[in-house]
């Protein structure tokens, strides 16, 4: 699975400044002490929490790959997005084969085999260039699932466990809680990013007490 006791390989020996725009992801400490409901409405957020301009980016710009003393993370944003994709699959099938079997053990999923197989394309040679249309709909889309999984579980379901080959024991909570913060941190590094690219992200104008009649706002009068 991702590194569940150690920062990714991206994220290491890197700075987060805390930006209005894009604020420093939550501890897995913190997510921890969260109790399920609060846990899941944080995993419905899901690709709410990477920055929508990554569609106004070129190409060139998906694919440029970032060096340490940028602080963002070392990983081009196309490859963050493929390996979130990847990753989102991971937590679910683990999570159902948990709850489906008794104490089953957990394949070791190798990020880096991906990335370095040019999967997600980025790689000098590579013909790749997956859309990353493709990438959001499917994190989007298995996160949604897994929500509606999860929302029918009952609590000694969430303890039920599977055996980890590198972490030992890891209860369904657990493998929850990790798939909440995985996504969490990558956008901010997807956002930051993104930010070199376009500025900040701009802060949503809000909807005043009559109603703002934008296209798709179910806001309205408040009574």
């Amino acid at each position: 699975m991702t590194n569940m006791t150690n920062q990714t390989n991206q994220s290491q020996n890197q700075t987060q400044d805390q930006t209005q725009s894009n604020p420093s992801p939550t501890s897995i400490k913190a997510l921890k002490q969260l109790t399920i409901d609060q846990l899941i409405a944080r995993m419905r957020i899901g690709v709410e929490s990477i920055d929508p301009r990554i569609f106004e980016l070129s190409n060139e710009q998906l694919d440029q790959a970032w060096t340490p003393d940028a602080n963002i993370g070392l990983w081009p944003i196309r490859v963050v997005l493929g390996h979130l994709a990847d990753v989102e699959m991971v937590f679910a099938t683990r999570i159902r084969k948990i709850y489906a079997e008794e104490s089953p053990t957990l394949a070791i999923f190798d990020e880096h085999a991906f990335v370095d197989s040019a999967i997600y394309g980025c790689t000098q040679g590579s013909t790749m260039s997956p859309p990353i249309g493709g990438d959001v709909a499917t994190i989007h889309t298995l996160r949604s699932w897994l929500i509606a999984f999860l929302y029918q579980l009952d609590a000694s379901d969430w303890e039920r466990t599977g055996l980890h080959p590198d972490h030992g024991p890891v209860s369904i909570h657990t493998l929850a809680v990790y798939n909440c913060w995985h996504l969490e941190r990558h956008a901010w590094f997807i956002n930051a990013k993104t930010e070199r690219f376009l500025g900040p992200r701009p802060v949503p104008e809000a909807c005043s007490d009559s109603g703002c009649s934008k296209p798709g706002c179910q806001c309205g009068p408040q009574e």
